[in-house]
């Protein structure tokens, strides 16, 4: 009874007619939609099937050396926190990869250093930010992350290393070691293929010749992939080779329907694979693994996004609260406003490189040089969609302690940046 008087109450008292709430509620449907467009099919899709791949196939015992928490740290950390900056995906995106490793036993440490370095370090950002905001600023946040992601991780780690020992007891009770199960370089391929058909397909449009002639080719190169994962399916998994020739002329027939569009093509070789992995006894947990991790996650994100949406608007565009407020508030390198990026940084959702022009603005607006680090250090690594999801994954607790970290040492960062370099 008292839930349905709050809401009442809450609908009753909407400021429905003022101009500043009717545009915040059209920029949270329209940034919703945007993410729907740009971010479901091309970066989601193939994240969600690679994650229930790797709570299938990667090795558990190999997991557990390498990643685990009775692993060495050093290495553990350096391989997960190299893993994740080979991936150019955003806060968003990597969360299913993040809650595979996890679920396949993988120390909280080492996960919380790939779930950090997958949108903070990629190489293509921290290229983008050295040539639009400068050197100076890029090797600051390329430096900044690299540390970011190992100290983080190694902070997880000691707090919850008890409960994580618990953990891996737990998980691996009865457990047998499945690396004779598939060859090691089959699986090597099969996953190093569908993280490059999602990296490709994904691949953004930049102001620097390379990056822009592969931009050229995306589509191309991704298809190329997709040719040889189907070659490695057949060849040394024996899928049927009638359903990926009929799977593939339907991509193909989809592509000829709707010319100017590669979504919608990619959809269908995407969920394609995933029936046909549903028919076959061996791969049926494949397809349950990212039907899992898709309910878990989809509805979380959409209402963070949404929220996102309400409160700061799209780039460029007001939500509920002014952007002239923020930019007042971030317009020198003084802690306060070091703290103000940070904690708006990590609420806002950036997708791959957007954070660059976003940025860019606030600079020529005023913005302190410090601010603008920790909004780099804090915002594409955190997002009010991402924390919703992460808190289903690792529990509330685990989740403040992880985003007080990310914010805690932005704003250290970004305020002796500021002020001292």
């Amino acid at each position: 009874m008292l839930l349905m008087a709050i809401a009442f109450l809450t609908i009753y008292f909407l400021p429905a007619g003022n101009r500043r709430f009717d545009n915040a509620v059209l920029e949270a449907i329209r940034l919703t939609h945007w993410y729907a467009q740009e971010h479901v099919i091309l970066c989601l899709l193939p994240a969600f099937i690679i994650a229930g791949a790797m709570a299938v196939y990667i090795s558990q015992g190999s997991v557990l050396r390498h990643l685990g928490p009775q692993a060495s740290k050093p290495v553990a950390l350096s391989v997960a926190s190299v893993s994740g900056t080979l991936l150019a995906v955003c806060s968003c995106t990597v969360l299913p990869l993040f809650g595979g490793i996890y679920k396949r036993g993988a120390g909280l440490g080492a996960a919380i250093a790939f779930l950090y370095s997958g949108p903070a370090i990629n190489i293509m950002a921290i290229v983008v930010t050295a040539k639009v905001l400068g050197a100076e600023i890029g090797i600051a946040r390329g430096l900044g992350a690299i540390v970011f992601a190992v100290v983080i991780g190694a902070i997880m780690h000691l707090i919850y290393r008890r409960e994580e020992m618990a953990r891996t007891d737990a998980s691996t009770q009865g457990f047998a070691d499945d690396e004779a199960a598939r060859p090691l370089a089959t699986v090597v391929a099969f996953f190093s293929l569908m993280i490059g058909i999602l990296v490709f397909a994904n691949w953004a449009a930049v102001d620097n010749q390379l990056w822009m002639q592969v931009y050229a080719w995306k589509w191309q190169i991704t298809s190329l992939l997709a040719l040889l994962l189907a070659a490695l399916l057949v060849l040394r998994w024996r899928w049927p080779v009638s359903y990926l020739l009929a799977l593939g002329s339907l991509v193909l027939v989809t592509a000829l329907l709707a010319p100017g569009t590669a979504e919608l093509p990619f959809a269908v070789g995407a969920i394609g694979i995933l029936l046909i992995a549903a028919t076959r006894h061996q791969d049926q947990e494949w397809a349950i693994q990212t039907w899992d991790f898709t309910r878990q996650i989809i509805p979380l994100l959409v209402i963070g996004v949404f929220i996102a949406g309400l409160l700061l608007g799209r780039p460029g565009h007001e939500g509920l609260i002014p952007s002239g407020w923020v930019s007042a508030a971030v317009g020198d390198n003084s802690l306060t406003s070091t703290v103000i990026a940070s904690v708006l940084g990590s609420f806002m959702y950036f997708s791959t490189l957007t954070e660059v022009p976003i940025v860019q603005g606030l600079l020529g607006a005023g913005m302190g040089k410090g601010p603008a680090l920790a909004l780099l250090l804090a915002g594409p690594a955190l997002s009010l969609p991402n924390m919703l999801v992460i808190r289903t994954i690792l529990g509330t607790q685990k989740t403040l302690v992880y985003c007080a970290l990310v914010i805690i040492m932005a704003t250290i960062t970004g305020y002796l940046y500021g002020n001292f370099w």
